[in-house]
């Protein structure tokens, strides 16, 4: 279990982000046209995992915007960004932001997600949502950089994350 904070209150997760070197787990979460989509459909990619608790929060989507802004330096990653939202939430979010870099996929009806990731929050007024964290994965899905941010009111590291996706 990991302990972050909410506006510096401590609260959990459900375990710990997956360890650099390991292999990440595989994932069936859902697209914009509800269809499913796994972990091994962006095989041969370096994939970015933007994982937030929401896209209707500032935060979450100062970090959508600047992954997106910022990922089409590396031709060779693509940025995917997980929330609880519905995909329908997401798809107006990325349209009204005009985020076309971006891949969203939901975890609400994966919740074995947050637990083989380590990062559905268990307790305090986000439980049962996803904590803010970023992982690079190399095109073997070998964890490159794992973040699990502290204070869940702030932004990744985007240059270490974007670092690990160049290497």
């Amino acid at each position: 279990m990991a302990q972050i904070t909410l506006k510096g209150e401590p609260i959990h997760t459900v375990g710990e982000l997956p360890a650099v070197g390991r292999e990440a787990p595989a994932f069936t979460l859902c697209s914009a046209d509800l269809s499913d989509v796994t972990l091994n459909d962006f095989a041969g990619k370096k994939k970015v995992l933007n994982i937030v608790p929401s896209l209707d929060t500032g935060v979450c989507a100062t970090s959508a915007k600047a992954f997106n802004e910022r990922v089409s330096s590396i031709p060779a990653a693509i940025v995917i960004n997980i929330s609880a939202d519905l995909p329908f939430a997401q798809t107006r979010f990325c349209e009204a932001e005009q985020l076309e870099q971006i891949v969203n996929l939901s975890a609400f009806r994966s919740p074995a997600f947050g637990k083989d990731y380590g990062v559905t929050i268990i307790d305090g007024p986000l439980r049962g949502v996803l904590s803010r964290a970023v992982l690079v994965l190399g095109e073997d899905n070998r964890i490159l950089h794992a973040e699990q941010v502290p204070e869940i009111i702030q932004e990744p590291n985007y240059d270490a994350a974007l670092a690990a996706a160049q290497s």
